[in-house]
């Protein structure tokens, strides 16, 4: 008997936002054919962002499939709008390579970033480049339901937006919370949302699939996602942006390889228009620190975002590190928090930035994690008060100081990313969230 033919690959997310990481290679085996097909859109999605194509030949190559398997299943993403040719290339033998490429336009992704003050929305194409922004006050101390109806309205607004079809929404909003489940737990500084159900709130009044993840663990992914540097990992940063590149937009790379298929896993963190250079060195041990409305981080070790055994890891602001210090809104008091918040308060940044720095060398004395990320408004408002402050109580360690490459909208596109991760469930892009 004939094996059942290969599914199409999917068209909405599942709404858990957590992915499998799955083995690298590709399986010609009948019950792993949509695991293949998300495999090889995962790759034209990789080289969509580095701003590349890539042929069947060097797909088989890159996934271990025969180029027999391969050509059936981009003919079947071809037939689900997913992937289109892009030209032909010359061959050194035989007839020229058709090139590929990921039809990023086909759908779009929503991602939503939730600071406890202010909403921003972004639209996503397929390979997660913003194509519109949508910003409207939420304030999160609203009573639940008054807020959950601002929420969806500013979500509709962009959903309604002239465009290709939404696969699905992602939020990004601070924790603590269950990913698994999209359900909140006592937020720092806004209790009266525990035990709200928001992925299944949301679902329901959006009819999209929902994931919901902290803030910081999407601004992670958004820097697991960015473009890779062709150059070894301790090489110096490479050229700037194009002078009036819009903020976190990327300019394609040279990447190594015929096509411009780049190399597997992360690359090095590149810097938006206007902030100083990004960070060089390891890139897949790196913490994220997020200072805005509070405090927190994202912990990516070889490669993954770390969540911990209760999934509740990365509750950096509060670490206390004064003893009998000021109160915190965790009903602590001395937390890294409430002193860099207090210090933001009074106008006295370069003091926020010192406690930042001193926080950062406590992670890095115990995670020796090779790279520190600063995001959020605060640190994008004064970043190289931040990054220079940061960057001295590192110097001892030799660890390098960077921003994401996405700017202010790091959190929202890593959001976008979450809803767009069912789409590549085998691939480099899901593989890089445990669940």
């Amino acid at each position: 008997m004939n094996p059942p033919p290969e599914p199409d690959p999917p068209r909405t997310g599942t709404g858990t936002g957590t992915g499998t990481a799955l083995p690298g290679p590709g399986a010609n085996l009948p019950a792993l054919r949509g695991h293949n097909a998300a495999l090889v859109l995962g790759l034209l999605r990789d080289a969509a962002v580095a701003g590349g194509t890539v042929s069947r030949l060097e797909l088989a190559g890159r996934t271990g499939l025969t180029p027999q398997a391969v050509s059936k299943i981009t003919a079947r993403l071809r037939a689900a709008g997913l992937v289109e040719e892009a030209g032909r290339r010359a061959s050194t033998g035989g007839k020229p390579l058709t090139e590929l490429r990921l039809a990023a336009g086909a759908a779009h992704a929503i991602g939503v970033h939730l600071d406890g003050e202010q909403l921003t929305a972004v639209r996503t194409d397929l390979a997660g480049r913003t194509v519109s922004e949508h910003t409207v006050p939420l304030d999160l101390s609203h009573p639940v339901p008054r807020a959950l109806d601002e929420m969806t309205a500013a979500i509709r607004t962009v959903i309604a937006l002239a465009g290709p079809p939404v696969l699905g929404v992602g939020i990004g909003i601070r924790g603590p919370l269950d990913h698994r489940t999209g359900t909140l737990h006592a937020l720092t500084g806004y209790p009266h949302w525990s035990g709200c159900p928001l992925r299944a709130e949301l679902t329901a009044r959006l009819g999209l699939p929902v994931s919901v993840d902290k803030n910081t663990n999407a601004a992670a992914l958004s820097i697991l996602a960015e473009p890779e540097r062709a150059q070894d990992p301790g090489a110096e940063p490479g050229p700037e942006q194009e002078p009036g590149a819009a903020p976190g937009s990327q300019q394609p790379r040279p990447l190594p390889g015929p096509g411009g298929l780049p190399p597997a896993g992360p690359g090095p963190f590149f810097r938006p228009a206007g902030l100083p250079p990004a960070v060089a060195g390891d890139a897949r041990s790196f913490a994220y620190l997020h200072l805005g409305t509070g405090l927190g981080a994202a912990l990516v070790l070889d490669g993954v975002v770390h969540r911990g055994g209760s999934r509740g890891a990365g509750e950096f602001g509060h670490q206390v590190i004064a003893l009998g210090g000021l109160p915190c809104k965790c009903g602590k008091r001395g937390c890294l928090e409430a002193l860099c918040l207090a210090a933001v308060e009074r106008g006295d940044l370069g003091r926020a930035a010192e406690l930042l720095g001193v926080g950062a060398a406590n992670l890095v004395a115990l995670l020796d994690v090779r790279g520190i990320v600063l995001g959020g408004r605060t640190v994008l408002g004064a970043p190289e008060v931040f990054r220079a402050a940061v960057a001295a109580a590192l110097a001892p360690d030799g660890v390098p100081v960077g921003f994401a490459a996405a700017g202010p909208r790091a959190v929202a596109e890593g959001a976008a990313l979450l809803a767009l991760a069912p789409l590549f469930s085998a691939g480099p892009l899901a593989g890089r969230i445990t669940g």
